[in-house]
Protein backbone atom coordinates (compact mmCIF):
# COMPACT_ATOMS: atom_id res chain seq x y z
CA UNK A 1 0.00 0.00 0.00
CA UNK A 2 2.85 2.39 0.79
CA UNK A 3 4.27 1.86 -2.67
CA UNK A 4 0.86 2.56 -4.25
CA UNK A 5 0.61 5.86 -2.34
CA UNK A 6 4.10 7.01 -3.35
CA UNK A 7 4.42 10.32 -5.23
CA UNK A 8 5.86 8.46 -8.21
CA UNK A 9 2.58 6.58 -8.69
CA UNK A 10 0.47 9.75 -8.49
CA UNK A 11 2.69 11.65 -10.90
CA UNK A 12 2.94 8.62 -13.17
CA UNK A 13 -0.84 8.45 -13.47
CA UNK A 14 -1.03 12.15 -14.34
CA UNK A 15 1.81 11.86 -16.86
CA UNK A 16 0.18 8.82 -18.48
CA UNK A 17 -3.08 10.72 -18.95
CA UNK A 18 -1.27 13.73 -20.38
CA UNK A 19 0.76 11.62 -22.81
CA UNK A 20 -1.97 9.21 -23.94
CA UNK A 21 -5.00 11.49 -24.22
CA UNK A 22 -5.64 12.87 -27.71
CA UNK A 23 -8.94 14.79 -27.78
CA UNK A 24 -8.92 16.00 -31.37
CA UNK A 25 -11.50 15.71 -34.13
CA UNK A 26 -10.52 16.98 -37.60
CA UNK A 27 -14.14 17.56 -38.56
CA UNK A 28 -14.36 20.42 -36.05
CA UNK A 29 -11.67 22.43 -37.91
CA UNK A 30 -10.56 23.88 -34.57
CA UNK A 31 -9.69 27.49 -35.49
CA UNK A 32 -7.65 28.41 -32.42
CA UNK A 33 -5.30 25.51 -33.08
CA UNK A 34 -5.18 25.28 -36.87
CA UNK A 35 -4.46 28.96 -37.51
CA UNK A 36 -1.20 28.60 -35.55
CA UNK A 37 -0.33 25.23 -37.07
CA UNK A 38 -0.91 26.60 -40.57
CA UNK A 39 1.54 29.42 -39.82
CA UNK A 40 4.08 26.84 -38.63
CA UNK A 41 3.69 25.15 -42.03
CA UNK A 42 4.14 28.46 -43.83
CA UNK A 43 7.30 29.27 -41.91
CA UNK A 44 8.90 26.01 -43.07
CA UNK A 45 7.27 25.45 -46.49
CA UNK A 46 7.56 28.99 -47.86
CA UNK A 47 9.55 30.95 -45.28
CA UNK A 48 6.75 33.47 -44.87
CA UNK A 49 4.74 34.78 -41.94
CA UNK A 50 1.57 34.95 -44.02
CA UNK A 51 -0.41 31.75 -44.51
CA UNK A 52 -1.91 32.49 -47.92
CA UNK A 53 -0.23 29.56 -49.65
CA UNK A 54 -1.02 27.16 -46.80
CA UNK A 55 -4.69 28.14 -46.90
CA UNK A 56 -4.81 27.43 -50.61
CA UNK A 57 -3.14 24.06 -50.17
CA UNK A 58 -4.76 22.75 -46.96
CA UNK A 59 -8.00 24.68 -46.60
CA UNK A 60 -9.47 27.70 -44.86
CA UNK A 61 -9.46 27.98 -41.06
CA UNK A 62 -10.82 30.51 -38.56
CA UNK A 63 -9.28 32.95 -36.07
CA UNK A 64 -7.46 34.84 -38.80
CA UNK A 65 -6.38 38.39 -39.42
CA UNK A 66 -6.64 39.68 -42.96
CA UNK A 67 -4.56 42.68 -44.02
CA UNK A 68 -5.34 44.32 -47.33
CA UNK A 69 -3.13 46.75 -49.21
CA UNK A 70 -5.17 49.57 -50.74
CA UNK A 71 -3.82 52.17 -53.14
CA UNK A 72 -4.78 55.64 -51.92
CA UNK A 73 -3.45 58.61 -53.90
CA UNK A 74 -0.67 56.39 -55.21
CA UNK A 75 0.35 55.28 -51.70
CA UNK A 76 0.08 51.75 -50.28
CA UNK A 77 -2.15 51.76 -47.18
CA UNK A 78 -2.95 48.83 -44.87
CA UNK A 79 -6.67 48.35 -44.26
CA UNK A 80 -9.03 45.66 -42.98
CA UNK A 81 -10.25 43.12 -45.50
CA UNK A 82 -13.72 43.03 -43.94
CA UNK A 83 -15.92 45.34 -41.92
CA UNK A 84 -15.31 48.62 -43.72
CA UNK A 85 -15.24 50.07 -47.21
CA UNK A 86 -11.61 50.29 -48.46
CA UNK A 87 -10.49 53.83 -49.31
CA UNK A 88 -9.09 52.66 -52.62
CA UNK A 89 -8.59 49.62 -54.86
CA UNK A 90 -7.19 46.50 -53.13
CA UNK A 91 -3.94 45.27 -54.70
CA UNK A 92 -2.82 42.66 -52.13
CA UNK A 93 -4.37 40.64 -49.35
CA UNK A 94 -2.50 38.73 -46.63
CA UNK A 95 -3.73 36.29 -43.97
CA UNK A 96 -2.14 35.72 -40.57
CA UNK A 97 -3.26 34.11 -37.31
CA UNK A 98 -4.94 36.71 -35.10
CA UNK A 99 -3.09 35.32 -32.06
CA UNK A 100 0.23 36.18 -30.47
CA UNK A 101 2.92 34.35 -32.47
CA UNK A 102 5.04 32.29 -30.03
CA UNK A 103 3.18 28.97 -30.36
CA UNK A 104 3.39 29.16 -34.17
CA UNK A 105 7.15 29.59 -34.02
CA UNK A 106 7.57 26.80 -31.47
CA UNK A 107 5.57 24.42 -33.67
CA UNK A 108 7.65 25.20 -36.76
CA UNK A 109 10.66 22.97 -35.90
CA UNK A 110 8.26 20.15 -34.94
CA UNK A 111 6.70 20.43 -38.38
CA UNK A 112 10.14 20.59 -40.04
CA UNK A 113 11.14 17.26 -38.46
CA UNK A 114 7.83 15.66 -39.40
CA UNK A 115 8.28 16.86 -42.96
CA UNK A 116 11.48 14.85 -43.20
CA UNK A 117 9.47 11.74 -42.30
CA UNK A 118 6.29 12.43 -44.29
CA UNK A 119 5.65 14.94 -47.04
CA UNK A 120 3.03 16.28 -47.01
CA UNK A 121 2.57 16.01 -43.24
CA UNK A 122 -0.84 14.78 -42.14
CA UNK A 123 -2.96 17.09 -40.01
CA UNK A 124 -3.30 14.52 -37.21
CA UNK A 125 0.45 14.00 -36.98
CA UNK A 126 1.12 17.72 -36.88
CA UNK A 127 -1.51 18.28 -34.19
CA UNK A 128 -0.36 15.39 -32.01
CA UNK A 129 3.38 16.07 -32.09
CA UNK A 130 2.96 19.86 -31.85
CA UNK A 131 0.82 19.37 -28.74
CA UNK A 132 3.31 16.89 -27.32
CA UNK A 133 6.33 19.17 -27.57
CA UNK A 134 4.72 22.61 -27.19
CA UNK A 135 1.94 22.11 -24.64
CA UNK A 136 2.02 18.63 -23.04
CA UNK A 137 5.68 18.26 -22.08
CA UNK A 138 5.99 21.89 -20.88
CA UNK A 139 2.89 21.32 -18.72
CA UNK A 140 4.50 18.28 -17.12
CA UNK A 141 7.58 20.40 -16.49
CA UNK A 142 5.32 22.95 -14.80
CA UNK A 143 4.11 20.23 -12.41
CA UNK A 144 7.75 19.58 -11.49
CA UNK A 145 8.38 23.30 -10.88
CA UNK A 146 5.26 23.61 -8.76
CA UNK A 147 6.24 20.59 -6.66
CA UNK A 148 9.67 22.09 -5.97
CA UNK A 149 8.07 25.35 -4.91
CA UNK A 150 5.32 23.76 -2.78
CA UNK A 151 7.82 21.55 -0.95
CA UNK A 152 9.57 24.68 0.27
CA UNK A 153 6.41 26.21 1.77
CA UNK A 154 4.17 23.21 2.59
CA UNK A 155 4.52 19.66 3.83
CA UNK A 156 5.86 17.20 1.25
CA UNK A 157 2.68 15.12 1.34
CA UNK A 158 0.41 18.09 0.74
CA UNK A 159 2.71 19.36 -2.01
CA UNK A 160 2.32 16.08 -3.87
CA UNK A 161 -1.45 16.16 -3.48
CA UNK A 162 -1.68 19.73 -4.78
CA UNK A 163 0.36 18.95 -7.88
CA UNK A 164 -1.84 15.98 -8.81
CA UNK A 165 -5.01 17.98 -8.10
CA UNK A 166 -3.81 20.86 -10.24
CA UNK A 167 -2.71 18.55 -13.05
CA UNK A 168 -6.11 16.88 -13.50
CA UNK A 169 -8.60 18.92 -11.47
CA UNK A 170 -8.22 22.23 -13.30
CA UNK A 171 -8.20 23.62 -16.83
CA UNK A 172 -4.50 22.71 -16.99
CA UNK A 173 -5.40 19.23 -18.30
CA UNK A 174 -7.71 20.51 -21.02
CA UNK A 175 -5.33 23.15 -22.36
CA UNK A 176 -2.26 20.94 -22.12
CA UNK A 177 -4.23 18.72 -24.53
CA UNK A 178 -4.99 21.59 -26.93
CA UNK A 179 -2.67 23.45 -29.25
CA UNK A 180 -3.69 26.77 -27.79
CA UNK A 181 -1.71 29.35 -25.87
CA UNK A 182 -3.50 29.29 -22.51
CA UNK A 183 -1.67 26.50 -20.67
CA UNK A 184 1.70 27.38 -22.21
CA UNK A 185 1.12 30.92 -20.92
CA UNK A 186 0.51 29.44 -17.46
CA UNK A 187 3.78 27.51 -17.75
CA UNK A 188 5.75 30.59 -18.77
CA UNK A 189 4.14 32.83 -16.15
CA UNK A 190 4.87 30.42 -13.33
CA UNK A 191 8.41 30.02 -14.67
CA UNK A 192 8.74 33.81 -14.47
CA UNK A 193 7.72 33.74 -10.82
CA UNK A 194 9.86 30.70 -10.04
CA UNK A 195 12.99 32.31 -11.51
CA UNK A 196 12.34 35.53 -9.57
CA UNK A 197 11.62 33.56 -6.37
CA UNK A 198 14.79 31.48 -6.63
CA UNK A 199 16.87 34.57 -7.33
CA UNK A 200 15.36 36.58 -4.49
CA UNK A 201 16.11 33.70 -2.09
CA UNK A 202 19.75 33.67 -3.19
CA UNK A 203 19.56 30.19 -4.75
CA UNK A 204 20.27 31.70 -8.17
CA UNK A 205 22.65 34.56 -8.84
CA UNK A 206 22.03 37.74 -10.83
CA UNK A 207 21.42 35.78 -14.02
CA UNK A 208 18.15 34.55 -12.50
CA UNK A 209 16.64 37.97 -13.16
CA UNK A 210 17.59 37.60 -16.83
CA UNK A 211 15.77 34.27 -16.90
CA UNK A 212 12.74 35.89 -15.25
CA UNK A 213 12.74 38.65 -17.87
CA UNK A 214 13.02 36.18 -20.72
CA UNK A 215 10.14 34.10 -19.34
CA UNK A 216 8.02 37.22 -18.79
CA UNK A 217 8.57 38.32 -22.39
CA UNK A 218 7.75 34.81 -23.60
CA UNK A 219 4.51 34.97 -21.59
CA UNK A 220 3.37 38.07 -23.46
CA UNK A 221 4.62 36.75 -26.80
CA UNK A 222 2.57 33.60 -26.19
CA UNK A 223 -0.64 35.39 -25.19
CA UNK A 224 -1.11 39.16 -25.09
CA UNK A 225 -3.23 39.03 -21.94
CA UNK A 226 -0.33 37.25 -20.24
CA UNK A 227 0.79 40.81 -19.52
CA UNK A 228 -1.78 40.87 -16.71
CA UNK A 229 -0.03 37.94 -15.04
CA UNK A 230 3.38 39.54 -15.52
CA UNK A 231 2.09 42.58 -13.64
CA UNK A 232 1.17 40.28 -10.75
CA UNK A 233 4.68 38.81 -10.58
CA UNK A 234 6.11 42.34 -10.85
CA UNK A 235 3.99 43.29 -7.83
CA UNK A 236 5.65 40.45 -5.88
CA UNK A 237 9.14 41.70 -6.77
CA UNK A 238 8.24 45.26 -5.78
CA UNK A 239 6.72 44.07 -2.50
CA UNK A 240 9.81 41.99 -1.67
CA UNK A 241 12.17 44.89 -2.34
CA UNK A 242 9.94 47.72 -1.18
CA UNK A 243 12.05 50.71 -0.05
CA UNK A 244 15.19 48.87 -1.12
CA UNK A 245 15.44 51.06 -4.16
CA UNK A 246 18.95 50.17 -5.40
CA UNK A 247 18.21 46.43 -5.16
CA UNK A 248 14.84 46.94 -6.84
CA UNK A 249 16.40 48.97 -9.66
CA UNK A 250 19.03 46.25 -10.12
CA UNK A 251 16.34 43.58 -10.48
CA UNK A 252 14.21 45.70 -12.82
CA UNK A 253 17.21 46.46 -15.03
CA UNK A 254 18.19 42.82 -15.41
CA UNK A 255 14.60 41.70 -15.99
CA UNK A 256 14.23 44.35 -18.70
CA UNK A 257 17.48 43.25 -20.30
CA UNK A 258 16.33 39.62 -20.30
CA UNK A 259 12.99 40.58 -21.86
CA UNK A 260 14.37 42.73 -24.68
CA UNK A 261 15.14 40.04 -27.30
CA UNK A 262 11.66 38.50 -27.32
CA UNK A 263 9.81 41.79 -26.92
CA UNK A 264 11.86 43.19 -29.77
CA UNK A 265 10.96 40.15 -31.85
CA UNK A 266 7.26 40.59 -31.04
CA UNK A 267 7.33 44.24 -32.08
CA UNK A 268 9.14 43.34 -35.29
CA UNK A 269 6.51 40.68 -36.02
CA UNK A 270 3.75 43.25 -35.57
CA UNK A 271 5.50 45.71 -37.84
CA UNK A 272 6.05 43.10 -40.55
CA UNK A 273 2.48 41.77 -40.47
CA UNK A 274 0.31 44.68 -39.33
CA UNK A 275 2.25 47.79 -40.25
CA UNK A 276 3.21 48.99 -36.76
CA UNK A 277 5.15 47.53 -33.79
CA UNK A 278 2.19 48.39 -31.56
CA UNK A 279 -0.62 46.97 -33.72
CA UNK A 280 -1.72 43.37 -33.20
CA UNK A 281 -3.73 41.11 -35.45
CA UNK A 282 -6.91 41.89 -33.53
CA UNK A 283 -7.18 45.16 -35.45
CA UNK A 284 -7.51 43.19 -38.71
CA UNK A 285 -9.83 40.33 -37.70
CA UNK A 286 -11.16 38.48 -40.72
CA UNK A 287 -14.59 37.99 -39.13
CA UNK A 288 -16.57 41.21 -38.87
CA UNK A 289 -18.69 39.69 -36.10
CA UNK A 290 -15.64 39.35 -33.84
CA UNK A 291 -14.25 42.83 -34.47
CA UNK A 292 -16.63 44.49 -32.02
CA UNK A 293 -15.31 42.35 -29.17
CA UNK A 294 -11.85 43.87 -29.53
CA UNK A 295 -12.73 47.54 -30.01
CA UNK A 296 -11.91 49.92 -27.18
CA UNK A 297 -9.86 49.50 -24.03
CA UNK A 298 -6.99 47.01 -23.99
CA UNK A 299 -7.79 44.36 -26.63
CA UNK A 300 -11.48 44.90 -25.94
CA UNK A 301 -11.34 45.06 -22.13
CA UNK A 302 -13.89 47.66 -21.07
CA UNK A 303 -16.10 48.20 -18.01
CA UNK A 304 -17.04 45.21 -15.82
CA UNK A 305 -20.26 43.33 -16.48
CA UNK A 306 -21.95 41.30 -13.73
CA UNK A 307 -23.19 38.63 -16.16
CA UNK A 308 -19.73 37.95 -17.56
CA UNK A 309 -18.26 37.80 -14.05
CA UNK A 310 -20.90 35.39 -12.73
CA UNK A 311 -20.84 33.08 -15.74
CA UNK A 312 -17.05 32.92 -15.89
CA UNK A 313 -16.88 31.77 -12.30
CA UNK A 314 -20.13 29.91 -11.64
CA UNK A 315 -21.75 28.87 -14.93
CA UNK A 316 -22.66 25.15 -14.73
CA UNK A 317 -21.36 24.85 -18.28
CA UNK A 318 -17.82 26.24 -17.90
CA UNK A 319 -17.60 28.22 -14.67
CA UNK A 320 -14.20 28.09 -12.98
CA UNK A 321 -15.63 27.02 -9.62
CA UNK A 322 -18.36 24.85 -11.11
CA UNK A 323 -15.84 22.44 -12.62
CA UNK A 324 -13.06 22.94 -10.04
CA UNK A 325 -14.86 23.78 -6.77
CA UNK A 326 -11.76 23.06 -4.68
CA UNK A 327 -10.33 26.37 -5.94
CA UNK A 328 -12.79 28.16 -3.65
CA UNK A 329 -10.52 27.04 -0.79
CA UNK A 330 -7.98 29.59 -2.03
CA UNK A 331 -10.02 32.41 -0.48
CA UNK A 332 -9.96 30.60 2.85
CA UNK A 333 -6.17 30.41 2.63
CA UNK A 334 -5.47 34.10 1.97
CA UNK A 335 -5.12 34.90 5.66
CA UNK A 336 -2.54 32.14 6.15
CA UNK A 337 -0.77 33.36 3.00
CA UNK A 338 -0.46 36.85 4.51
CA UNK A 339 1.12 35.41 7.65
CA UNK A 340 3.52 33.25 5.65
CA UNK A 341 4.66 35.85 3.14
CA UNK A 342 3.03 39.24 2.69
CA UNK A 343 4.59 39.67 -0.74
CA UNK A 344 2.93 36.47 -1.94
CA UNK A 345 -0.40 37.83 -0.74
CA UNK A 346 0.21 41.05 -2.69
CA UNK A 347 0.95 39.06 -5.85
CA UNK A 348 -2.12 36.84 -5.40
CA UNK A 349 -4.37 39.81 -4.71
CA UNK A 350 -3.11 41.64 -7.81
CA UNK A 351 -3.56 38.52 -9.95
CA UNK A 352 -7.07 37.97 -8.63
CA UNK A 353 -8.05 41.61 -9.13
CA UNK A 354 -6.66 41.87 -12.67
CA UNK A 355 -8.11 38.56 -13.80
CA UNK A 356 -11.48 39.26 -12.19
CA UNK A 357 -11.57 42.60 -13.97
CA UNK A 358 -10.58 41.00 -17.26
CA UNK A 359 -13.05 38.12 -17.12
CA UNK A 360 -15.91 40.47 -16.24
CA UNK A 361 -14.95 43.16 -18.77
CA UNK A 362 -14.37 41.12 -21.91
CA UNK A 363 -17.13 39.56 -24.01
CA UNK A 364 -18.08 36.30 -22.27
CA UNK A 365 -19.73 35.04 -25.45
CA UNK A 366 -16.36 35.00 -27.23
CA UNK A 367 -15.08 32.17 -25.03
CA UNK A 368 -17.09 29.48 -26.80
CA UNK A 369 -16.30 25.80 -27.31
CA UNK A 370 -13.98 25.72 -24.30
CA UNK A 371 -13.54 23.86 -21.02
CA UNK A 372 -13.76 26.53 -18.34
CA UNK A 373 -13.03 30.25 -18.75
CA UNK A 374 -9.88 29.69 -20.78
CA UNK A 375 -8.30 33.12 -20.30
CA UNK A 376 -8.10 32.47 -16.55
CA UNK A 377 -5.84 29.43 -17.07
CA UNK A 378 -2.61 31.31 -16.16
CA UNK A 379 -4.16 32.42 -12.85
CA UNK A 380 -4.86 28.91 -11.56
CA UNK A 381 -1.30 27.83 -10.58
CA UNK A 382 -1.11 30.83 -8.25
CA UNK A 383 -4.29 29.79 -6.44
CA UNK A 384 -2.80 26.45 -5.47
CA UNK A 385 -0.64 27.69 -2.58
CA UNK A 386 -3.54 29.37 -0.73
CA UNK A 387 -5.55 26.19 -1.40
CA UNK A 388 -2.79 24.20 0.27
CA UNK A 389 -2.67 26.58 3.22
CA UNK A 390 -6.45 26.29 3.58
CA UNK A 391 -6.18 22.49 3.67
CA UNK A 392 -3.50 22.74 6.35
CA UNK A 393 -5.73 25.01 8.40
CA UNK A 394 -8.73 22.69 7.99
CA UNK A 395 -6.66 19.70 9.06
CA UNK A 396 -5.62 21.50 12.23
CA UNK A 397 -9.27 22.25 13.05
CA UNK A 398 -10.52 18.68 12.70
CA UNK A 399 -11.28 15.84 10.31
CA UNK A 400 -14.70 16.92 9.06
CA UNK A 401 -13.67 20.24 7.53
CA UNK A 402 -10.52 18.74 6.04
CA UNK A 403 -12.53 15.84 4.65
CA UNK A 404 -14.85 18.26 2.88
CA UNK A 405 -11.87 20.10 1.36
CA UNK A 406 -10.23 16.83 0.33
CA UNK A 407 -13.45 15.63 -1.28
CA UNK A 408 -13.64 18.84 -3.33
CA UNK A 409 -10.18 18.01 -4.70
CA UNK A 410 -11.26 14.48 -5.64
CA UNK A 411 -14.53 15.64 -7.18
CA UNK A 412 -12.74 18.32 -9.22
CA UNK A 413 -10.32 15.77 -10.66
CA UNK A 414 -13.17 13.49 -11.66
CA UNK A 415 -15.31 16.24 -13.23
CA UNK A 416 -12.57 18.14 -15.03
CA UNK A 417 -10.90 14.94 -16.17
CA UNK A 418 -14.10 13.67 -17.79
CA UNK A 419 -14.73 16.98 -19.56
CA UNK A 420 -11.07 17.17 -20.58
CA UNK A 421 -11.53 13.94 -22.51
CA UNK A 422 -14.13 15.75 -24.64
CA UNK A 423 -12.28 19.08 -24.71
CA UNK A 424 -14.66 20.83 -27.14
CA UNK A 425 -17.79 22.16 -25.44
CA UNK A 426 -20.42 23.83 -27.66
CA UNK A 427 -22.03 27.02 -26.33
CA UNK A 428 -25.60 25.71 -26.42
CA UNK A 429 -24.96 22.82 -23.99
CA UNK A 430 -26.37 23.08 -20.47
CA UNK A 431 -23.57 21.25 -18.64
CA UNK A 432 -20.36 19.74 -19.96
CA UNK A 433 -20.31 16.80 -17.54
CA UNK A 434 -23.84 15.38 -17.74
CA UNK A 435 -24.89 16.63 -21.18
CA UNK A 436 -21.66 15.69 -23.02
CA UNK A 437 -19.00 13.69 -21.19
CA UNK A 438 -21.22 11.08 -19.54
CA UNK A 439 -23.64 10.53 -22.50
CA UNK A 440 -20.73 10.16 -24.96
CA UNK A 441 -19.22 7.33 -22.93
CA UNK A 442 -22.64 5.80 -22.32
CA UNK A 443 -23.30 5.75 -26.07
CA UNK A 444 -19.94 4.14 -26.90
CA UNK A 445 -18.00 7.28 -27.84
CA UNK A 446 -15.09 6.69 -25.49
CA UNK A 447 -12.24 9.18 -25.05
CA UNK A 448 -9.75 9.33 -27.90
CA UNK A 449 -6.33 7.99 -26.94
CA UNK A 450 -3.14 7.75 -28.95
CA UNK A 451 -3.53 4.04 -28.22
CA UNK A 452 -6.37 4.25 -30.72
CA UNK A 453 -3.81 4.01 -33.51
CA UNK A 454 -3.42 0.31 -32.70
CA UNK A 455 -6.40 -0.60 -30.45
CA UNK A 456 -9.98 0.28 -31.26
CA UNK A 457 -12.43 1.96 -28.91
CA UNK A 458 -13.78 1.27 -26.37
CA UNK A 459 -10.59 -0.52 -25.23
CA UNK A 460 -8.28 2.42 -26.05
CA UNK A 461 -10.59 4.96 -24.37
CA UNK A 462 -11.25 2.68 -21.40
CA UNK A 463 -7.54 2.91 -20.54
CA UNK A 464 -7.92 6.66 -20.07
CA UNK A 465 -11.04 6.28 -17.95
CA UNK A 466 -9.34 3.66 -15.76
CA UNK A 467 -6.31 5.92 -15.34
CA UNK A 468 -8.60 8.77 -14.24
CA UNK A 469 -10.39 6.50 -11.76
CA UNK A 470 -7.03 5.28 -10.45
CA UNK A 471 -5.86 8.85 -10.00
CA UNK A 472 -8.97 9.82 -8.02
CA UNK A 473 -8.51 6.70 -5.89
CA UNK A 474 -4.85 7.58 -5.26
CA UNK A 475 -5.85 11.11 -4.27
CA UNK A 476 -8.63 9.94 -1.96
CA UNK A 477 -6.40 7.38 -0.25
CA UNK A 478 -3.63 9.94 0.10
CA UNK A 479 -5.92 12.53 1.73
CA UNK A 480 -7.93 9.99 3.81
CA UNK A 481 -11.19 11.96 4.13
CA UNK A 482 -14.04 10.64 6.25
CA UNK A 483 -15.86 8.40 3.71
CA UNK A 484 -19.37 9.64 4.50
CA UNK A 485 -18.30 13.28 4.18
CA UNK A 486 -16.36 12.61 0.97
CA UNK A 487 -19.26 10.79 -0.68
CA UNK A 488 -21.68 13.52 0.38
CA UNK A 489 -19.51 16.30 -1.10
CA UNK A 490 -18.98 14.46 -4.40
CA UNK A 491 -22.71 13.70 -4.68
CA UNK A 492 -23.52 17.35 -3.97
CA UNK A 493 -21.08 18.57 -6.62
CA UNK A 494 -22.20 16.17 -9.35
CA UNK A 495 -25.81 16.45 -8.22
CA UNK A 496 -25.75 20.24 -8.55
CA UNK A 497 -24.38 19.92 -12.10
CA UNK A 498 -27.07 17.34 -12.86
CA UNK A 499 -29.81 19.74 -11.70
CA UNK A 500 -28.69 22.28 -14.29
CA UNK A 501 -28.65 19.71 -17.12
CA UNK A 502 -31.68 20.23 -19.36
CA UNK A 503 -31.33 17.50 -22.01
CA UNK A 504 -33.10 19.90 -24.36
CA UNK A 505 -32.63 20.40 -28.09
CA UNK A 506 -29.34 22.22 -27.52
CA UNK A 507 -27.92 19.31 -25.55
CA UNK A 508 -29.21 16.72 -28.03
CA UNK A 509 -27.93 18.65 -31.02
CA UNK A 510 -24.46 19.23 -29.58
CA UNK A 511 -24.18 15.58 -28.56
CA UNK A 512 -25.19 14.45 -32.03
CA UNK A 513 -22.74 16.84 -33.66
CA UNK A 514 -19.80 15.59 -31.59
CA UNK A 515 -20.74 12.00 -32.37
CA UNK A 516 -20.64 12.81 -36.09
CA UNK A 517 -17.08 14.17 -35.89
CA UNK A 518 -15.69 11.85 -33.17
CA UNK A 519 -12.27 10.67 -34.34
CA UNK A 520 -12.50 7.09 -33.03
CA UNK A 521 -16.05 5.89 -32.31
CA UNK A 522 -16.81 2.38 -31.09
CA UNK A 523 -14.93 -0.28 -33.03
CA UNK A 524 -12.72 2.22 -34.86
CA UNK A 525 -9.02 3.02 -34.89
CA UNK A 526 -7.32 5.94 -36.61
CA UNK A 527 -4.15 6.45 -38.62
CA UNK A 528 -2.02 9.28 -37.26
CA UNK A 529 -0.16 9.62 -40.55
CA UNK A 530 -3.09 9.29 -42.93
CA UNK A 531 -3.11 12.18 -45.38
CA UNK A 532 -6.38 14.10 -45.38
Amino acid sequence: MQRWLSPQVGFGLVAALYLLSFPYHPGLRSPNELCRLWQARSLIDSGTLSINQTLRQYGMVGDLSCVAVAMVDGQRTLVRCVGEQPPGPIVEQWYYPSKAPLTSFLAAPVYAVLKQLQNPVSELAQVFFSRLFVTVLPSLWLLWLMRRFFREVLSAELADVLVVTYGLGTMAFSYAESFMSHQLTAVLLFATFYAAWRTERGAWRWWGWLVAGLAAAATVTCEYTGALGVLGVAAWVIAKRWRQWPRLAHAVGLVTLGALPLIGGLLAYHAACFGSPFTSGYKFLNDAGYQGWHVGGFLGIRLPDARAFALSLFSPLRGLFALSPFLLLAFMGLGALRRKDGALLVMTAVLLALNAYFTSSFAYDSWGWTVGPRHLTPLVPFLMLPVGLALERLRERGRLGFSAGAALCVSSVLATGLVGFVNYVPDDVSTSVWALAVPLISDGYWPVSILGTVVSNPAAGAVLVLLLVACTAWLAMKLKPVPVVAVAIIVLHFGALRLFTRYDSGDVGALGFLKNVWLAPKGATFDLFKKQ
